[in-house]
C-alpha cells in the first residue's frame, strides 16, 4: 500500500510541476517516462490541486539551474578523474619496460664523463 501511495504522490507531484509551467517534455526527459503519460496525469488530476499548491516558475527555473550546474560539475570531474587515470595507466606502462624512450640520469653521466676523458 505504501508504494502506490507514494506513486500517486510522484504522479502529484509531475502534475504540479507541470501546471507551474514547466514543460512536459523537459518533465519526461527528467522523469524518464513518455510526454503522454504525463499529460493524461495532468488532464486526471488538474482539477485536484489547489492554486496554493502549485509551486511558481520561478522556483523550478532556479532548481533547473542548480541541477545542471551539479551535473556540468559531475561532468567535469568524470572527465578530469579519467584523464588522470590514463596518465597513471601510462606512467605504470613506462616503469614496467626495460628500456624507457628516454635514458636514465646514471646512464647520461658516465657517457659525458667518459666522452670528456677522451
Amino acid at each position: 500500500m505504501k508504494k502506490k501511495r507514494a506513486y500517486e504522490e510522484i504522479k502529484l507531484q509531475i502534475v504540479k510541476e507541470a501546471l507551474s509551467g514547466v514543460k512536459v517534455g523537459v518533465l519526461a526527459r527528467r522523469y524518464e517516462m513518455h510526454p503522454e503519460t504525463i499529460r493524461t496525469w495532468i488532464r486526471m488530476y488538474r482539477d485536484e490541486i489547489p492554486d496554493n499548491e502549485i509551486p511558481a516558475t520561478d522556483d523550478h527555473l532556479v532548481e533547473m539551474k542548480r541541477l545542471q550546474e551539479v551535473e556540468d560539475k559531475y561532468q567535469s570531474a568524470v572527465k578530469l578523474l579519467g584523464e588522470k587515470e590514463l596518465e597513471i595507466e601510462i606512467l605504470r606502462e613506462l616503469l614496467k619496460k626495460q628500456n624507457p624512450a628516454y635514458p636514465t640520469s646514471s646512464k647520461s653521466r658516465t657517457d659525458s664523463l667518459s666522452r670528456g676523458k677522451s
